[in-house]
């Protein structure tokens, strides 16, 4: 059987470090499990790794499309499925890096067949949303399918927009159909799940602090006005705008907070984010290489992760 590796952890642990060190010791090439690294000239504020680094060792799906363009889970089970594939057959280890809990959930359990995109029913849907507010759609979604609306933020538009997309084309409900017979893209490949849990929370808050502060002083807000006028169809609504701290550097640029608000509400959504990714990845229960590594030591790090590959691959 085909064997891969999975890194997983919360942003800001370091999982992008110890993948291109342990690329010294090992023959591997990463795999990108990131949403915000898939777009292009999106560097600064999703901790891209940079161009020497990406150049250092073979890295997937990085800076794949433009901000305005889509990607979807299944695209990316499809493309990971060859990937691992093809690494594999130059004898090399697959190494799966990054915090896109949805897509590690895709890769361990599948996902479900679900219909595609209707532009007619997302037109009628967007159109309501302007001109009656996101809540009337987020009310009839509670309505409809009480237990996926009780999974997403009611400020959610995008998830809410498919949410009701999907119970329009199929008259069921968005929960039923996740329910139901799951397709596995992957299920010939066994992954050795590792993850980085920090159990010191304040230490990855103040990294968190400093990471943001870090990506302000190195041109974050330059890169989003920068954005604003390459992709002049660009807006909030578009998923990239989604990635943690865009939307705040957004709001920053349209006077609609200040610096102090930006550097608040930024480390905030940051902080919230990497709760609920350390949420998921309790509740799967992988090999965490920091459970007696409370500093989260890189060396140490990385000696656990090297014997745990060693012991897999035997």
């Amino acid at each position: 059987m085909n064997k891969a590796i999975l890194l997983m952890g919360p942003t800001a642990s370091g999982k992008t470090s110890i993948a291109l060190e342990l690329a010294t010791k090992l023959p591997l090439e990463i795999i990108s499990v990131d949403s915000a690294l898939i777009y292009q000239d999106m560097n600064i504020g999703t901790a891209k790794p940079t161009l020497d680094e990406l150049n250092s060792v073979t890295h997937h799906l990085v800076d794949i499309i433009s901000p305005l363009e889509n990607y979807s889970v299944a695209q990316f089970l499809v493309s990971t499925n060859d990937l691992i594939r093809g690494i594999i057959s130059r004898n090399k280890i697959p190494v799966l890096v990054g915090g896109t809990m949805m897509y590690y959930n895709a890769l361990l359990n599948g996902i479900s067949e679900l219909p595609e995109a209707n532009n007619e029913i997302r037109t009628k849907l967007e159109y309501q949303v302007n001109n009656q507010g996101l809540d009337s759609l987020y009310t009839t979604l509670q309505q409809v399918d009480y237990i996926t609306a009780a999974k997403i933020s009611g400020n959610d538009r995008q998830r809410i927009i498919r949410a009701l997309e999907v119970f329009y084309l199929t008259n069921q409900p968005l929960s039923t159909l996740q329910a139901q017979t799951r397709i596995n893209l992957v299920a010939d490949i066994q992954f050795l799940p590792l993850a980085i849990i920090p159990s010191n929370r304040s230490l990855l808050h103040r990294r968190i602090h400093q990471r943001f502060q870090a990506m302000l002083q190195q041109g974050f807000i330059d890169e989003v006005r920068h954005l604003q006028q390459r992709y002049c169809e660009l807006s909030l609504a578009h998923n990239s705008m989604r990635c943690v701290g865009y939307k705040e550097v957004w709001s920053y640029l349209s006077n609609q907070i200040n610096s102090q608000q930006l550097i608040d509400q930024g480390e905030a959504v940051t902080r919230q984010l990497a709760k609920r990714q350390i949420t998921w990845l309790r509740a799967i229960n992988p090999i965490n290489l920091a459970s007696n590594n409370f500093e989260l030591k890189m060396l140490d790090l990385l000696n656990q992760m090297v014997l745990e590959i060693d012991i897999f691959m035997q």
